[in-house]
């Protein structure tokens, strides 16, 4: 009878566990939201769009606007009002569909634009939900007629224009200049860059108005470089960059360049990645030339992309050059030698979350970098390059005390490395549980789970807890994004072509936590990284202010909606020349753009 028992019991788990993987199999995740009612839809489960993965709802129109799709579903309301009307209805289908697994059952028809099919979100048929809305349009008229005119009332009081990418210029929704326009994305005159301008042709007489007022909904732009004592603070303001450049003329660039040029005797660079500069590539030669010693370790990969392919010529300018590749162990070498780290004659640190490439010395993509004035931080940086120098990488490094001292101005500082620190677990997360008034964290990612939970539950007991993380992030396989966001703590996607790459975290006017590190798994446990948790009041209000900055500049409606990396939804991605998402498709040949 047990024997019976038992082999039921164990084909009822195998069926659960069949039906489980049955129903798994069949939800695919939404990429990306075109239209209300045209979606791009992972259905081979590779986490990029590729064809034959854009999906339309079937029969049902709606309002939309999307620039390049409003002319064939509007055709009852003027433009203007087609277009507020739709910019409610692009919001609605974000809130219901961004980031979900759905059920897809096609209907078997297709165009060469899209597969016709019905989409099921929360076990509901997203239909339903779009007909009940008042937003959807079948055979020519509103499906449902008072919700229709309620959206259309709501509609008008928004504050929209034409924001034109490529020539930063705003128009009326009206005007035919912006209309035409290829590179141009709808917005609400609060979320217009600083640097936009308005139309000369529709903002004639009342362009100084309507800039002014756009203006004041933003704080006031706040310093991005101080000095404290032994350390000076940059921090990249990515939101008023529209595009790469190696000139070499941000700040960030000059005082690399600066250190470069000063030094007497050594220069020890540890190197993720390189992009060449000619600037930066020039002083290293003329450091040579003089007679510095130069050495350089840096990261390899044996399988995945390279981003940084001018790395390789790069490293051809030193003799003294040792790779993080470990003979036998493909394992070990796809690890990162993640650090961006310079010493300088052993007394001056160079460190932050910058790598050496034209996004990052042009202050393109938002970073946090730190210099260090201070002999003591330089011999725990040399200790940590000299083991890399000698071969050992990631999980090979002799785990060394963490470095705790004072800087002569009274400043504590922590120094720590991955892997063999933890530095997650053992530096960064008894802060956060210790927090009493905020936590704010720019980051590119976030998907280590202790941490998440650490700050949901400092977010629990009253602290003021606010994230900001880079687009890219939301389609990452662990991101703790939606974790976040459901347990109430306010979660914003950045919206510029740049990057979110700081790696930071500030709390209580007390202290900074940079580096290199990404909050990750992998960040803590295998790839080579260095953290520093900077005890000053003064440079945490600085770094909390320029947080305060960044968040007013990044419109609200990002707290739920995460714009795709590259579209027109991120400012400045369709013509930036960069491939922001990662899928080997720049600018207009990427279809967020067209």
């Amino acid at each position: 009878m047990k024997e019976k028992l038992s082999a039921l019991f164990i084909i009822i788990l195998f069926c659960a566990f069949a039906a489980y993987n049955f129903v798994s199999a069949n939800k695919k995740e939404v990429l990306n939201i075109i239209t209300p009612v045209m979606f791009e839809i992972d259905l081979n489960g590779n986490r990029t769009v590729d064809d034959g993965e854009t999906i339309c709802l079937p029969e049902i129109k709606s309002y939309t606007s999307n620039l390049t799709e409003y002319r064939e579903e509007i055709k009852d309301l003027p433009f203007e009002k087609g277009i507020a009307a739709g910019y409610l209805a692009d919001e609605f289908a974000h809130k219901i569909l961004d980031g979900k697994e759905v059920k897809v059952k096609f209907t078997g028809q297709a165009t060469p634009q899209c597969k016709f099919a019905e989409i099921y979100v929360d076990n509901k048929n997203y239909s339903e939900i779009l007909k009940s809305s008042g937003f959807a349009i079948l055979k020519g008229k509103p499906v449902n007629e008072n919700k229709f005119n309620e959206n259309i009332k709501d509609s008008e009081k928004l504050r929209l224009v034409i924001y034109n990418h490529k020539s930063s210029k705003y128009h009326k929704l009206n005007c035919k200049y912006g209309q035409i326009a290829h590179d141009a994305v709808v917005l609400s005159v609060k979320d217009l860059p600083d640097k936009s301008t308005p139309c000369g042709f529709c903002h004639i007489k009342k362009q100084k108005r309507v800039y002014q007022s756009r203006q004041s909904t933003y704080m006031q732009k706040t310093p991005d470089i101080m000095t404290s004592g032994n350390i000076k603070v940059l921090l990249t303001d990515f939101t008023g960059i529209s595009k790469p450049d190696k000139n070499c003329t941000h700040s960030v660039c000059r005082e690399f360049v600066n250190l470069i040029d000063s030094s007497k005797s050594s220069i020890d660079i540890a190197l993720y990645g390189w992009t060449d500069i000619p600037k930066v590539r020039t002083s290293i030669q003329n450091a040579i030339t003089r007679g510095v010693s130069i050495r350089v370790v840096y990261d390899t990969k044996t399988s995945g992309s390279n981003y940084y392919p001018d790395t390789e010529n790069f490293v051809k300018l030193f003799t003294n050059k040792r790779s993080d590749r470990i003979e036998g162990s493909a394992q070990l070498t796809n690890a990162l030698m993640h650090n961006k780290f310079a010493i300088f004659d052993r007394e001056k640190v160079f460190t932050g979350s910058m790598n050496f490439s034209h996004t990052g010395f042009s202050g393109f993509n938002q970073n946090s970098v730190v210099i260090i004035n201070s002999k003591s931080a330089a011999e725990v940086y040399e200790k940590e390059f000299e083991q890399m120098f000698e071969g050992k990488f990631h999980t090979t490094k002799t785990k060394t005390a963490i470095q705790k001292f004072n800087l002569s101005d009274g400043t504590k500082m922590t120094i720590a490395f991955s892997p063999q620190d933890k530095v997650i677990t053992n530096n960064l997360l008894p802060l956060v549980n210790s927090a009493n008034e905020y936590i704010y964290m720019p980051a590119f990612l976030i998907t280590h789970k202790p941490l998440t939970y650490a700050l949901i539950n400092s977010y629990r007991r009253g602290v003021d807890v606010k994230i900001i993380l880079d687009a890219t992030s939301t389609t990452t396989r662990h991101s703790t994004m939606n974790l976040l966001r459901q347990s109430g703590i306010p979660v914003k996607v950045e919206n510029y072509a740049g990057k979110m790459h700081s790696k930071v975290v500030i709390i209580d006017d007390k202290y900074v936590v940079t580096g290199s590190t990404n909050f990750s798994n992998s960040g803590e446990n295998k790839n080579d990284e260095n953290m520093i948790i900077i005890e000053s009041p003064k440079i945490a209000r600085f770094y909390s202010d320029f947080f305060k900055y960044l968040w007013e500049k990044i419109p609200d409606k990002y707290l739920k909606f995460n714009p795709p990396a590259e579209s027109k939804y991120s400012i400045g991605s369709c013509s930036d020349g960069i491939d922001n998402d990662y899928d080997g498709k720049i600018d207009f040949a990427d279809e967020g753009c067209r």
